[in-house]
């Protein structure tokens, strides 16, 4: 099984169709190794007779079990399409007999009515060769039928009605056709305008992205200092709190707070000044050590109660 096989025309005459026309079935009593040489002399037959027609030797190739598998299978292929083509070509054949007796039957029966192609007239062969054509174009084979009366016209209509209907839809395909190449031409400009517009958007884009990498890197370096910022702002801020809650500081303590307090400030202020003015004018009084005295504790007390007055104002305006 597994030595070269070769082969020539030499070494078989080329079969005939008849000689594997039909598979070799194993025999009962042969087994497997009878089926497989069964099976490789039917495909050295079949390859003699292949290569014997095209003139040429067989190849040399391995007999493996795959290699005649795959053959097999192929000359069995080639066996059936075989039968099938010539089961055809019978057909044809005895169909072509057919209608040369016909022909020959009618020729003999028009001669006989004087009607034969020799007595008629040429444009009466003309028009018949031109009614023959319409009828092949038309694809009108119902000879036997349109023998009848009024049928063989009807067969006419019929096909030129069908022709009209498949030049309709023809027309009908076409304009659809036509609709969509359009639609397809306008998506395709459409198409190729935003391509246009992408292409330029891209190519400024390109432009722009030399300024924007510079400006990129002055915003990293300005992000770096602002966080060095943000932490050093950030440490000052714990540090103003801390400083605050040393000092007792509350959110109570407000801006219009102290503004109120700054003016109650500026009214004692005032409210004091006349006492101050009057303190002063005592510098001018004759030394009388009594009498000086005596203004001077006057004074004294008055201060006094408003330094006290001004005292107990702030310490209402802080809560507790």
């Amino acid at each position: 099984m597994n030595d070269k096989m070769s082969l020539s025309l030499g070494d078989a005459d080329p079969p005939s169709p008849t000689q594997y026309s039909t598979p070799c079935e194993s025999p009962v009593s042969g087994g497997a190794a009878y089926l497989s040489d069964a099976r490789i002399e039917q495909v050295k037959i079949w390859l003699v007779s292949q290569f014997h027609d095209a003139g040429k030797h067989v190849p040399d190739f391995d007999d493996t079990p795959q290699t005649i598998s795959y053959l097999h299978n192929i000359v069995t292929q080639s066996h059936a399409q075989t039968e099938a083509a010539t089961i055809l070509l019978n057909d044809f054949h005895q169909k072509s007999a057919e209608y040369r007796s016909q022909a020959a039957r009618m020729r003999e029966v028009l001669e006989k009515m004087g009607l034969s192609m020799e007595r008629l007239p040429s444009k009466l062969v003309a028009s018949a060769n031109i009614l023959a054509n319409v009828a092949n174009l038309l694809d009108i084979r119902d000879t036997e039928l349109s023998s009848d009366e009024g049928k063989h016209g009807v067969s006419f209509l019929v096909a030129a009605f069908d022709l009209s209907q498949r030049k309709d839809e023809v027309a009908e395909k076409k304009a659809q056709a036509k609709q969509e190449s359009r639609q397809l031409l306008d998506f395709t400009r459409k198409a190729l305008a935003r391509l246009t517009y992408l292409k330029r958007i891209l190519a400024q884009l390109e432009n722009e992205t030399a300024p924007s990498e510079s400006e990129m890197a002055h915003w990293r370096s300005s992000m770096v200092i602002l966080d060095k910022k943000g932490t050093q702002y950030l440490q000052e801020y714990s540090n103003y709190k801390k400083m605050l809650d040393r000092l007792s500081y509350s959110p109570e303590i407000r801006h219009g707070v102290l503004a109120e307090m700054a003016d109650h400030r500026r009214e004692l202020q005032r409210e004091t000044k006349p006492i101050l003015e009057s303190l002063r004018s005592y510098h001018d009084l004759p030394p009388d050590k009594a009498l000086a005295a005596l203004a001077v504790e006057e004074k004294k007390m008055q201060f006094a109660a408003a330094e006290k007055h001004l005292e107990e104002v702030l310490q209402s305006a802080i809560p507790e």
